[in-house]
């Protein structure tokens, strides 16, 4: 079921400067790309429910809870550099 369409046209509509051989390939591969459309259109789908995915996609999360924090003098204590209660690091950027 071949499908008519201008590429030279799509090409230009696009501002897309293609050679005659580009043109050519181009046109042979949308011709196969739309051939496929087409068969997939011509499916009966009659009945068959509208899905994004074909396998039922579940919410893998856990729950939201509050837990106990580690103890900030004892993370402190393993820096190897500290200024008060935060860490201390090197300058990353060129003053």
């Amino acid at each position: 079921m071949p499908i008519d369409i201008d590429i030279t046209k799509v090409a230009r509509l696009a501002r897309i400067g293609l050679t005659a051989e580009e043109l050519a390939h181009y046109e042979e591969q949308l011709q196969v790309i739309l051939e496929h459309a087409a068969r997939v259109q011509a499916l009966p789908t009659e009945g068959v429910a509208p899905t994004a995915h074909p396998l039922p996609m579940v919410n893998a999360f856990r729950p939201d809870e509050v837990e106990q924090t580690l103890d900030r003098e004892e993370v402190l204590s393993q820096a190897p550099d500290r200024e008060g209660p935060y860490f201390r690091v090197p300058p990353f950027l060129d003053e």
